[in-house]
């Protein structure tokens, strides 16, 4: 008797552990992921570009993109980076913005390119547009912004060409929480000293434009989207400046030149 109310017992508190257990878990989160999977990213993807195609002007210049190309391939061999899930599109408008979108792709202004004042500052740009890809930051995104039942209804076309533009902007116009823009620029910082790109240009933008004149203030989304730029910048470099910085230029001076010089007379 004895026996079997111990065996009772253990069964009890075996029980209420295992239930205490789960009830630590976030089941909520764990559906989500489980829920958006990667064929879900894939769609969304193909739809919001279709959705920007249609109202943008893509760059097609073989030189601008070869030299785009050639400074996200740098990022990415040296830090592991799979390069083919990196992709990329440029826009010719003159807006500073870039932001990075479901299934690994980054659209970039032209703006963005004409406003930098070197190479170095459009790779950090990259740099952390790439981490908010890598950080799976642009999916907790759209699900706090839009909803994980909104997002599954757009992949299986249940909402219309409206709802794409409403996501397309959530993507290129809002910022991130403040503690993922935090992660994403301290990730750029170790992509820029592994790709040999001083992280100081990126901090030197980032400064730069939080000083820009009022009157173009309009075009520059990308700091409206990316807050406290000064205090980021100084963290940047506070993070930055115990590494071993090298600069090794992935462009000749007169091919970045090339690059600005075709965008702005565009």
């Amino acid at each position: 008797m004895k026996k079997i109310v111990l065996q009772g017992l253990l069964l009890i508190v075996l029980f209420f552990s295992i239930w205490s257990v789960l009830q630590q878990i976030n089941w909520i989160t764990v559906l989500k992921i489980e829920q958006v999977s990667k064929k879900t990213e894939e769609k969304l993807d193909e739809l919001l570009w279709e959705t920007i195609k249609t109202t943008e002007n893509e760059n097609t210049n073989s030189l601008v993109l070869k030299s785009v190309d050639s400074l996200v391939t740098r990022i990415c061999d040296l830090n592991d980076i799979n390069r083919s899930k990196i992709k990329f599109n440029v826009i010719n408008k003159s807006e500073v913005n870039a932001f990075a979108m479901p299934n690994g792709r980054l659209v970039i202004y032209s703006g963005l390119i004409t406003a930098s004042d070197n190479q170095e500052e459009l790779a950090g740009v990259l740099c952390h547009e790439i981490a908010h890809i890598q950080l799976n930051h642009v999916m907790k995104k759209l699900m706090k912004e839009i909803g994980l039942s909104t997002l599954l209804s757009i992949t299986t076309g249940s909402n219309g060409s409206e709802l794409m533009k409403e996501t397309g902007k959530v993507l290129s116009s809002t910022s991130f929480d403040r503690s993922l823009e935090k992660e994403a620029d301290i990730r750029a910082v170790e992509y820029l000293t592994k790709a040999e790109i001083n992280p100081e240009h990126f901090a030197h933008f980032l400064y730069k434009i939080n000083d820009s004149e009022s009157k173009i203030m309009n075009y520059l989304t990308w700091i409206s989207t990316h807050p406290d730029s000064k205090k980021r910048a100084e963290y940047i470099i506070d993070h930055s400046k115990n590494n071993k910085i090298k600069n090794v230029p992935v462009l000749k001076d007169e091919t970045w030149n090339k690059v600005k010089e075709l965008l702005e007379n565009q």
